[in-house]
């Protein structure tokens, strides 16, 4: 499988801050790669490094094979970006503003007719084609965006947060669309803060914070990072704080936390782990609603990592 990007040891400093710090990954043709981490992880900053957006201050950036540099506009023609601002014009139709972002790369006006029609389809605004941006809600706003980016049919794509704040029609709409492109030849770096989506989408993740990667790898195999083997949700109305303690002292319980009525418990290791459980809230009579049980989620594993404090 070749490489369509290769990053080699890539350092990004400002004044005695590092951004990016020796960071070195590959991007597999045809794959769809999630690029996650907490506000301030390098994200941006290593997407921008890239592009060429950003001077970095040592390490290699090849794209395609070729070195990529600010003047690199044969690479340039080969990439579709789409970054969470949206980034249309206010006095063009929603063709319009396809139109004029596919011309950028594509000369040919058949051609680009049918690029533009493609485009549309793929985001399904086929009925909003005379319509201008302030007509469109957030949803249809950003297929907008993302038409733009895509429309002169890219090699390679980076989608920065394409669903946030978006009603589920579209957000689904646009992760079919996302695949699509993929499933057409497209190489895709996705960023997100929503777990589920990588889950769905990405071939491979990669975890960066502090400007480093901490983890890499399957969604699975992320998954067996996690120090916690088995997460036991129970729905109690009540619960007093004695009994709390005593579950913590329970085998194999690696956390216990309880609030607004649900409590959840994980276990380092160990089997029949929800069987001593019930059997101990029979031995002391607490009534629960439901109870279940499942693997740690790439969420779980996320915070893991990276840690539950806030961010900014």
């Amino acid at each position: 499988m070749e490489n369509v990007i290769e990053v080699k040891e890539l350092t990004k400093e400002y004044k005695k801050f590092k951004a990016v710090d020796n960071l070195s990954f590959e991007v597999h043709e045809g794959e769809i790669l999630g690029l996650l981490g907490p506000n301030g992880s390098g994200k941006s900053t290593t997407i921008n490094c890239i592009l060429s957006l950003l001077n970095f201050s040592k390490g290699s950036i090849r794209i395609f094979g070729k070195e990529m540099e600010p003047s690199a506009y044969d690479l340039k023609r080969e990439i579709g970006v789409v970054f969470q601002d949206v980034a249309v014009f206010d006095e063009l139709t929603i063709y319009d503003n396809i139109d004029y972002f596919c011309g950028l790369y594509i000369k040919d006006k058949t051609l680009r007719k049918k690029y533009i029609e493609d485009a549309i389809n793929l985001v399904g605004l086929e009925d909003f084609k005379k319509f201008y941006p302030k007509q469109l809600s957030g949803g249809l706003l950003r297929r907008l965006n993302i038409a733009c980016g895509i429309a002169h049919k890219p090699k390679l794509i980076f989608l920065d947060e394409p669903t946030v704040a978006v009603d589920p029609q579209s957000r689904n709409n646009i992760l079919d669309g996302i695949e699509t492109l993929r499933n057409n030849g497209a190489t895709i770096v996705y960023t997100t803060h929503y777990m589920e989506e990588v889950e769905i989408l990405c071939d491979r993740v990669i975890i960066l914070d502090k400007g480093r990667i901490i983890a890499s790898g399957t969604t699975d195999e992320l998954k067996e990072l996690a120090k916690i083997e088995e997460k036991v949700s129970v729905e109690v109305k009540e619960l007093d704080e004695k009994y709390i303690e005593k579950i913590t002292e329970l085998k194999n319980v690696e956390d216990v936390d309880y609030e607004n009525g649900l409590l959840i418990i994980t276990y380092k290791k160990g089997k029949n782990n929800l069987v001593e459980l019930i059997d101990y809230m029979k031995k002391e009579s607490i009534n629960y609603n439901k109870i279940f049980s499942e693997r740690p989620t790439l969420n779980d594993v996320f915070l893991e990592l990276t840690g539950k404090e806030l961010r900014d």
